[in-house]
């Protein structure tokens, strides 16, 4: 039995009447960009969120860039981030000219350590961006806390957790603003790319808007150096589709999620993933850690079961940064994680006999017995 990762065309057939549809009201629309579907998806995904305010943009990538822009946080500026995430946290402050500054996660969560941000705070700091990673939300109330004692933006890259909840309340229903993707291998996914800025924030959300559309507001009368970060007709009409399967999708993550917990629990060398008393997590990825990772990798991979690593080569150590002041050995956590995580299908589409068929093959390939 060959177990895929993740099967990323299972949703567009579980909705493929009501995609269809999405399809053909847009074609014969005529209108392709900044049209009608854009508008309700903005405000069917705010009304979700619970926030005031959405702005659907090109990425998720570049919605971290447009809260950055719109706060005019630029060169000279520094941006906490944290070091464990994935690199388009990161290439969002460098866009904007501003100095990405990692900071350790927590042991428990793999989310940006709020004990270890002081340490990094410096009079050039402006800003703090806390990842919800693999679905589970950052620790926002202890976050937030160090940020109003020094007079810091909180922007949150909320890409793997649309639907998560932090201390009861929905990721965007606060006051700092949120930025989301809609690749799409995320929880609510498009067939191309897409993001979007949610916030409470009314002037934010305007300013945004001017500067996803060539800083227009009014065609032709540009009044900033803008970008063109726009969701495109087809994708909106097909998100306001799966937007309303979002919750359920969640919710079959959980339940296998928690099949994992209960019938993993127990095997050696094998560090299961830990919710926080007050997440509610959405489980975008089921990371499990194990220092043996590349026997298990290998052991599951023969088994027929597909896992991926998430994130093989820390930030700061690739290609991309490598000219940074941060050398192997300053984020010790971080790198022994990308040494020993490994995510398992997690798929709100993966059946039950399938979960059975990873647990069985996860005990398999870590019984003593087995090893070399």
């Amino acid at each position: 039995m060959h177990i895929p990762f993740l099967d990323v065309s299972a949703s567009n057939a579980e909705l493929e009447a009501d995609i269809d549809a999405a399809y053909h009201r847009v074609m014969k629309s005529g209108q392709y960009v900044l049209g009608p579907e854009m508008e309700a998806f903005e405000a069917e995904f705010a009304a979700y969120c619970g926030g005031g305010h959405c702005v659907a943009v090109g990425t998720g990538c570049d919605a971290l860039e447009l809260i950055l822009r719109a706060n005019d946080i630029g060169p000279g500026a520094e941006v906490i981030v944290p070091a464990h995430t994935f690199i388009a946290t990161w290439l969002a402050v460098s866009s904007v000219g501003a100095r990405p500054v990692p900071v350790e996660p927590a042991e428990d969560t793999y989310t940006l350590d709020p004990d270890r941000i002081e340490a990094a705070i410096t009079p050039r700091t402006r800003a703090i961006i806390p990842v919800h990673l693999y679905g589970h939300p950052a620790a926002m109330r202890a976050i937030e806390d160090v940020a109003t004692r020094h007079g810091l933006l909180v922007i949150q890259d909320a890409a793997q957790a649309p639907g998560a909840r932090c201390h009861g309340q929905r990721l965007g229903s606060g006051c700092s603003p949120v930025a989301f993707s809609f690749y799409p291998g995320k929880n609510l996914g498009a067939v191309g790319d897409g993001g979007a800025v949610v916030t409470s924030d009314a002037a934010l959300a305007d300013r945004i808007r001017m500067l996803r559309n060539y800083g227009s507001r009014v065609k032709y009368e540009h009044e900033v150096r803008g970008t063109n970060s726009r969701l495109d007709e087809l994708q909106a009409a097909i998100l306001r589709v799966k937007l309303t399967r979002l919750d359920a999708w969640n919710t079959r993550r959980a339940a296998i999620a928690g099949r994992y917990l209960s019938e993993l629990a127990g095997i050696d060398d094998v560090l299961l993933p830990r919710v926080a008393s007050w997440a509610s997590p959405v489980w975008h990825l089921f990371v499990i850690r194990s220092k043996r990772r590349a026997e298990l990798h290998r052991r599951l991979a023969a088994a027929g079961v597909e896992t991926l690593v998430h994130y093989p080569v820390p930030v700061h150590r690739s290609n991309a940064y490598a000219a940074t002041d941060w050398p192997i050995g300053s984020f010790p956590l971080t790198e022994r994680l990308s040494h020993e995580v490994l995510s398992l299908p997690i798929g709100p589409h993966l059946s039950e006999q399938a979960v059975t068929a990873v647990v069985s093959a996860v005990v398999e390939a870590t019984d003593d017995k087995e090893s070399p």
